[in-house]
């Protein structure tokens, strides 16, 4: 049926044929090249990480790296999973919720803003300090190895 004969007939306007499921959000230039920054600082630093962790299998949270030795998870601002939370109150609690289970889960967590890895030296600081406060691995010698 044409789209005029039915309002017409109707007085109703047609059902609009839009998609309701969004697409996952994009990432901005910025993070992309402060993301690429930070794994860069990590390979450099023999840090081992897991880029996009999830952390909790019944929730849609992640956060952009896990180093795997230290049990920390980073975030950085303005990244994708913050989904432009435009202000509300409502989304910004459900993100702070995220930090909570992170740390009951026994994860540690640590935000950095862009310009804290792209411009400054505080992300490279902060590694330093984190890797140097864990010291290094020491292995218990095996049985008769003396």
């Amino acid at each position: 049926m044409d789209i005029d004969r039915y309002k017409t007939l109707t007085d109703k306007k047609p059902i609009k044929t839009k998609p309701r499921t969004r697409p996952l959000p994009k990432a901005g230039e910025k993070y992309l090249e402060a993301f690429e920054r930070l794994k860069e600082i990590l390979d450099r630093m023999e840090i081992k990480y897991e880029e996009y962790f999830h952390f909790k299998s019944t929730k849609h949270w992640r956060f952009d790296l896990h180093l795997i030795e230290y049990r920390m998870l980073i975030e950085i601002a303005g990244g994708p999973w913050s989904g432009g939370r435009k202000g509300k109150l409502a989304t910004k609690a459900w993100s702070i919720d995220r930090y909570d289970h992170a740390e009951e889960m026994g994860y540690r967590y640590h935000r950095f803003e862009v310009s804290d890895i792209s411009s400054s030296n505080r992300a490279i600081q902060w590694l330093r300090n984190l890797k140097a406060s864990h010291g290094t691995v020491q292995t218990i010698p095996a049985v008769g190895s003396d």
